[in-house]
């Protein structure tokens, strides 16, 4: 899947496969943007922000669909996900969502957590649509952008470092997340 995103990123009609991706991962497809964002974003470097305001906007939309899936389809899909590898992850989602709200989304949109993960918990457990909305735009939108401005400003040698350094960001993100949280919380 992920060679098959890579061929996608060099034709003509990119923009539109990206959107679709972004979309779809955000509440079911398992490849992320990124393998699409960064060499569309390296190949034509004009073109990084928006790019990147179209994964964003496409992932906002996939998660809004995945929060309607956890609120409406919940008890239809719990038994795949029960089976899946993603159960570990919807229950770490679940006991975030009890701790940190909003923060929880904010994070999983940033980090390498499974967005689609956090989306259909946050319509399981009826987190409000607009707070979800809000950290969804700023978390994708931030990880995003921070991947186009990366490939336009640092060029290959950037995505070679990126793909070796990506999860780092994004656990490292998580980490000063979750100290802010408790320096609020316990401070």
């Amino acid at each position: 899947m992920y060679q098959r995103a890579m061929v996608w990123a060099r034709l003509p009609n990119a923009p539109w496969y990206l959107g679709a991706l972004s979309f779809t991962e955000s509440s079911f497809f398992p490849i992320p943007p990124d393998v699409m964002l960064a060499p569309m974003s390296l190949a034509n470097p004009a073109r990084a922000w928006r790019f990147a305001l179209i994964t964003t906007v496409a992932s906002v939309l996939g998660g809004l669909l995945g929060y309607f899936i956890g609120a409406s389809l919940f008890d239809m899909i719990e038994p795949h996900l029960r089976t899946s590898s993603y159960w570990a992850s919807y229950q770490t989602a679940v006991l975030w969502f009890e701790q940190w709200g909003f923060w929880a989304i904010f994070v999983a949109g940033f980090s390498p957590i499974p967005y689609k993960v956090f989306t259909i918990a946050a319509g399981s457990l009826s987190m409000a649509l607009l707070p979800f909305t809000i950290a969804s735009v700023i978390g994708r939108g931030m990880r995003f952008f921070m991947v186009a401005g990366l490939m336009k400003w640092g060029g290959a040698k950037m995505e070679a470092s990126l793909h070796k350094y990506v999860d780092r960001i994004g656990w490292a993100t998580v980490g000063l997340v979750a100290i802010a949280v408790i320096v609020k919380t316990y401070g």
